[in-house]
């Protein structure tokens, strides 16, 4: 298909998992795409899965000043840009009392402060008739266990979708948000546990997701796809929420 022909785009945290799932959707619908990434490994081994074709930015998504490099390489790649996804983050999961300053403010930063000044930095270089999609959670709706600061961050990411659909609209710019359940990506594995704790920990989050199974970063990068594109002309603001039915049902 070529629902994306001749767009350009931008996916951070794009060499693993959701994100590297949607460049190659995006792709195959005709975009020319960049991605952003930390490790020098994984990257390598998303350019065995994109090919040659994609600019690949190595960026950290917490820190302000490589937002504005990214935009910078941006502009002088492609002159413009149509579609960002905003897919970098950090899930930390632990108890009220375990948490310190440092590791609050990573959270904060990959999950909120980046995205925030990425944004910022990209709206010389955004087309008119752009299109922002932000990789919320469903964690911003309910109140799961030690889940608190990667919660706080979400919820924030998903208000300022609202807020930003409003300011960025007059430049034709819209904005939307997807918001997952648990998801099978390499995420989970760097959560610290043992192969017993991976599976009581997968047991008890799918006994809360009534289609019985983790999602597939293939049904999340189909609904960003949808969002950036044309077919999504008239969806402004709005949040899809793709659980399996965790908080609906």
């Amino acid at each position: 298909m070529t629902r994306l022909q001749n767009k350009t785009a931008l996916i951070t945290g794009g060499t693993s998992g959701i994100g590297l799932e949607t460049a190659r959707q995006f792709i195959s619908e005709g975009a020319r795409v960049a991605v952003t990434g930390t490790n020098p490994a994984t990257i390598e081994k998303a350019k065995a899965v994109l090919g040659d074709d994609v600019l690949y930015i190595r960026a950290d998504a917490g820190n302000v000043a490589s937002q504005k490099e990214i935009a910078d390489q941006i502009a002088a790649k492609f002159g413009k840009l149509d579609i960002l996804f905003v897919n970098a983050g950090v899930a930390e999961f632990r108890t009220m009392d375990q948490w310190d300053e440092a590791a609050f403010d990573r959270s904060i930063s990959v999950n909120v402060k980046g995205p925030f000044f990425l944004v910022q930095a990209l709206l010389p270089v955004f087309s008119n008739k752009a299109s922002i999609v932000l990789n919320t959670s469903v964690n911003a709706h309910i109140g799961m266990p030690n889940s608190s600061l990667y919660a706080l961050t979400k919820a924030a990411l998903l208000s300022l979708s609202k807020t930003l659909s409003g300011e960025l609209l007059g430049r034709g710019i819209r904005v939307n948000a997807v918001s997952p359940g648990p998801v099978e990506t390499p995420l989970h594995e760097k959560f610290g546990l043992d192969d017993a704790g991976k599976k009581a920990m997968a047991d008890s989050i799918v006994a809360q997701i009534p289609l019985g199974r983790f999602g597939h970063v293939a049904e999340i990068a189909k609904a960003v796809v949808f969002l950036a594109s044309d077919e999504a002309s008239f969806t402004v603001g709005a949040e899809l929420i793709i659980d399996g039915g965790m908080i609906t049902l």
